[in-house]
């Protein structure tokens, strides 16, 4: 599976990150079902955006886009992405690049136009038998025709031949590198094609991104990967498209303007975890548009407290026998986990399986009708689970510091028979969101 990575001119915001979660899902629910994964993600290092910034910035390319690159592999990891087996960036595969321009143009379906750029041809590639328009409905008649494109971005309306190899300007800078062209740089979409082949072959299964990408960028990838014939006959460049839906924000669609606009690590800043920003951008099916709020990542953190709770009181009743086979019940809760995620990643029944369990199993605590193997098994289907949701577990270490400080203080009251300290303590971590449940084994914090 390859995914249509970060184009590393800014940090990645919250829009970004619906897909690169449901990305994780899939990957985790492919290797769930025992399917052996090669996951590649590409890093875009290089593009218009990317050269305006670094003109701007007086820096060099690698010195810019490294920032804000590290910044996103921080960004997966706060989100509980598992890595891709390869991150290629566009830079370290100019010589793949110029070779599949080159299998182009040996081939007519590409050509160098007065302005030095090389552009690929859709007239020439559809007279070769291929159509382009495989996955979006496009109005050929309606759509302006005959233009050249050196943009990246082009118009929607664009049907127009776009650039794979983009001459030299003065612009430019020191960004360029030496071609059988002249000087210049590749353009977007053969850099996807070019790393994606390398890595995967010419026919893989699996290719994602967001549903923004489908045209022009991935029709684009389509054909110049197709037009340069490296199939074997009757093979697809890839087999399956996975696009995810837009995310709104608020209602809105992200702005700066609004307000709305945030980066992982805005809504870190603000107090929220990353498990439960992964909690609520799990929540929507990937090709539905879906609105995260903020009044949304408060929702996700009660679920997450009721969950990690149901969790704690299964883990001090089980005595850590987790060695113990899960038992039928179990089984039939990952059955119909199963059975949820198989209907195209239906995450909603899933959830709704996952929570008619927690409450199934808060009765039965509440009853004491809970054997210790019985909640170890019980224990035994949620890892399954959470191989695929990613979400782990709320630790008492995860409370800030001052947090535990607080925590700390009113033990020593406690110990001390100072009792009124203890209970000002207690209040006041109960005014920070914070509630201490004494257990059998010591206090446990959780958010109120």
């Amino acid at each position: 599976m390859y995914c249509c990575g970060p184009t590393v001119y800014d940090f990645g915001h919250i829009g970004n990150f619906r897909t690169f979660v449901s990305c994780d899902l899939i990957r985790r629910y492919l290797e769930f079902r025992a399917y052996a994964v090669t996951h590649v993600m590409n890093i875009t290092d290089v593009e218009d955006k990317i050269i305006n910034r670094v003109r701007e910035a007086g820096t060099t390319l690698r010195d810019y886009t490294s920032k804000f690159e590290n910044a996103f592999l921080e960004d997966l990891r706060a989100l509980n992405c598992v890595m891709p087996h390869h991150m290629p960036r566009a830079t370290e595969h100019i010589p793949e690049i110029i070779a599949l321009i080159q299998k182009l143009m040996d081939r007519g379906i590409a050509y160098q136009a007065a302005d030095r750029s090389v552009y690929f041809s859709i007239d020439k590639y559809q007279a070769c038998g291929c159509r382009y328009g495989r996955l979006v409905n496009l109005n050929f008649e309606e759509m302006r025709r005959g233009e050249r494109v050196q943009s990246d971005e082009y118009t929607k309306e664009s049907l127009a031949d776009f650039a794979l190899w983009k001459a030299r300007v003065p612009e430019d800078g020191a960004v360029f590198w030496d071609s059988p062209w002249g000087e210049g740089r590749p353009g977007w979409h053969i850099e996807c094609s070019a790393m994606s082949m390398k890595i995967l072959g010419p026919s893989f299964d699996m290719h994602l991104g967001g549903e923004d990408l489908a045209f022009p960028h991935h029709e684009d990838e389509i054909a110049q990967s197709e037009g340069a014939a490296l199939q074997p006959s009757g093979r697809p460049f890839v087999k399956y498209w996975v696009h995810c839906a837009h995310l709104l924000v608020e209602g809105k669609k992200m702005s700066k303007s609004l307000g709305n606009f945030f980066t992982v690590r805005d809504l870190l800043q603000k107090g929220y975890r990353g498990r439960e920003i992964r909690y609520l951008l799990l929540k929507g099916h990937y090709r539905e548009t879906f609105n995260f709020t903020l009044d949304g990542l408060e929702e996700a953190r009660s679920a997450l407290a009721r969950l990690d709770e149901c969790l704690s009181k299964l883990g001090e009743i089980s005595g850590g026998a987790n060695s113990v086979e899960p038992a039928e019940a179990d089984r039939d809760l990952i059955a119909k986990f199963t059975a949820a995620l198989d209907d195209d990643l239906n995450v909603s029944a899933a959830w709704g399986v996952v929570f008619d369990w927690v409450r199934e199993m808060n009765r039965r605590l509440a009853a004491n009708d809970l054997a210790k193997n019985q909640a170890a098994s019980a224990l035994a289907a949620w890892r399954e689970i959470d191989k695929v949701f990613g979400l782990g577990r709320q630790r008492e270490a995860d409370a800030p510091a001052d947090i535990q400080t607080l925590l700390e203080q009113r033990q020593a009251a406690r110990k001390a028979k100072d009792f009124k300290r203890a209970d000002a303590l207690r209040d006041e971590l109960k005014s920070k969101g914070w509630v201490i449940e004494d257990t059998p084994k010591g206090p446990r914090l959780k958010r109120s």
